[in-house]
């Protein structure tokens, strides 16, 4: 929506400044569902390696990041989260998640392949990168699963920060390094499905698009003030979105 600053001719510099330049997609309940393989390979790596078969019954997993699940989960079971566990615990993570993504009952989430192209479509196409909570090998056994890493040649992950939010903010350097220049925040778009990805994206000052294909309901995203929130991304256009 055009805002008025009481001058005449300001129309084309304000579509300029408002253009979104970047777009950040979130992956797990934005991206693709993978039958809970994700919660399901924790699991089993709590088990295997610290001998704990109901690790990932007190964690909250929606909108977290890896390393910060890994490091509650070692709070409540009185385990030193030293560099040698955290490497135990993923080494094992991602041997048994590339195993249970093979039979996972899930894919892209509906709309995400039609959005995507709609963005490659536009005249002057915005860059496409991740801000996940995953860490990057896990990000892309997941997408790989479903063909869809290949879409993305940059991001950020759980490897770069264990805070969310700090993700972000490495997602925004890697867009404007690609971009060749300092993005502003207006100019990014934060995709994602939990309220922490709706922080996560006003964290670095971005436009939000929360979508209600992952486990939290479109009413509990709407109330976390999202720019705008849908069911899913079939009920946007990108053009919308894009200034």
């Amino acid at each position: 929506m055009a805002l008025s600053w009481g001058l005449q001719f300001v129309g084309p510099i304000h579509s300029l400044m408002g253009m979104i330049r970047l777009v950040l997609f979130d992956i797990d309940g934005t991206l693709v569902h993978t039958g809970g393989a994700g919660t399901k390979a924790f699991a089993r790596a709590f088990a295997t390696e610290f001998g704990i078969p109901d690790g990932t019954q007190r964690l909250q997993f929606a909108g977290r990041t890896d390393v910060s699940l890994v490091r509650e989960f070692f709070n409540l079971e009185r385990i030193e989260p030293s560099q040698e566990n955290f490497d135990r615990f993923f080494a094992a993570y991602l041997r048994w998640l590339r195993e249970m993504i093979l039979d996972c009952k899930g894919g892209a989430c509906r709309g995400v392949p039609e959005f995507y192209q709609s963005l490659l479509a536009q005249p002057e196409p915005p860059l496409i990168g991740l801000l996940t909570g995953n860490i990057k090998q896990g990000a892309r056994i997941k997408l790989e699963r479903f063909d869809l890493w290949q879409w993305f040649p940059f991001g950020a992950f759980a490897d770069d920060h264990e805070e969310r939010d700090q993700i972000a903010v490495a997602a925004l350097r890697r867009g404007s390094q690609q971009c060749g220049r300092d993005l502003r925040g207006e100019e990014v778009l934060v995709i994602g499905d939990t309220p922490l990805d709706i922080r996560c994206g006003r964290a670095i000052g971005a436009k939000v698009l929360a979508v209600a294909t992952g486990g939290v309901s479109l009413p509990e995203l709407e109330r976390h003030n999202p720019d705008w929130a849908v069911p899913d991304l079939t009920h946007i256009p990108s053009t919308q979105v894009l200034g």
